[in-house]
């Protein structure tokens, strides 16, 4: 058998080594090379939807590559969340967790096929959706301080319409109630269309819903809005009040952010993250989200995870005083 000398052996070790290392480096040098697929875990048309299909081609064309948005809305977003947990970690699968699926699953699924906050690399929040407070016209307030004290002096006799149980419209509506300390009877639809159609026709009397949902209709005088979820007033809706300023500390809105799978390699994630503001933070962007009634957020990977990791137990604490109970 021939000998292979040690300074040889050495050397084609050494070689194999670098060649491997370059192998591995290759993909995130030229990152990317193909079509990226977006998971998104809500129905074509739904807010996060809308919001997520805008910051996917702008940052498809600030990385040269299509990201093309794949639905999976199946049982309340766990289907697209799972389809993203398993999916290969190799940066060409992302994922725009739903705020049911993130936030408010945990707290009404006995076992979630994922977890949200260990199971996803976080890339960066990208948006915010204030939730709009409306009434319907025909009822005699024109504040928040004032629906309170209409829902007491009726006992709580008011319905409030709902996109269904455990949704964000629900637990917006709940937190208000838990917070003011007023009653309402919850009165389900199916959907946030339904829901808004029901308190334009004065079926029930009050609801919360995205702001790029219903602002026309308060627009219209259709409806009233009496104020909105932010923490504080913005440029977006005008002069409307912040609910906060009547009920200190009140924030409960939607968002909007990009993960990946567990294990997408760090380049790639910064790489990411760096396009993603670089894209979101421009006029054009900020006027797109305007025209939705949402405002460009975005943050570090460490402050996502823990806004995500903050709204779940924020939630958790809605979801048990609402009386919802895991299945």
């Amino acid at each position: 058998m021939k000998t292979v000398k040690p300074c040889l052996l050495t050397l084609a070790l050494a070689t194999a080594c670098c060649s491997a290392l370059a192998q591995a480096a290759e993909p995130i040098q030229d990152y990317p090379s193909r079509p990226i697929r977006l998971i998104m875990p809500n129905a074509p048309g739904s807010s996060n939807d809308t919001m997520g299909r805008i910051a996917a081609a702008r940052l498809g064309d600030a990385l040269g590559q299509q990201i093309v948005v794949d639905n999976r809305a199946g049982a309340g977003g766990l289907l697209g969340m799972e389809i993203g947990k398993n999916a290969i970690p190799d940066g060409y699968t992302l994922v725009s967790p739903s705020t049911a699926a993130t936030s408010i699953a945990p707290h009404i699924h006995k076992k979630l096929p994922y977890d949200p906050v260990k199971d996803f690399e976080f890339i960066s929040l990208f948006g915010v959706t204030p939730n709009v407070l409306v009434v319907n016209t025909a009822l005699p307030v024109k504040s928040v301080k004032e629906l309170i004290d209409y829902a007491n002096a009726k006992g709580g006799k008011i319905n409030m319409a709902s996109a269904g149980i455990g949704a964000q419209s629900h637990l917006t509506g709940a937190a208000l109630m838990i917070a003011a300390g007023f009653d309402s009877l919850h009165v389900p639809y199916k959907g946030g269309g339904a829901s808004v159609a029901a308190v334009v026709a004065g079926e029930s009397q009050w609801t919360f819903t995205p702001a790029a949902a219903v602002m026309s209709l308060v627009k219209s005088g259709r409806l009233r809005a009496l104020g909105q979820s932010l923490p504080k007033r913005t440029a977006l809706l005008g002069d409307m009040p912040a609910i906060a300023e009547t009920i200190p500390g009140f924030s409960y809105s939607g968002w909007y952010g990009l993960t990946a799978p567990k294990g997408t390699p760090k380049a790639i994630l910064t790489k990411l993250r760096e396009n993603l503001i670089k894209v979101m933070h421009t006029h054009e962007a900020r006027d797109q989200y305007a025209l939705q009634g949402a405002e460009v957020v975005t943050n570090t990977p460490e402050e996502f995870r823990k806004f995500v990791q903050h709204d779940i137990i924020n939630t958790g604490k809605v979801v048990k005083a609402a009386g919802l109970k895991a299945e």
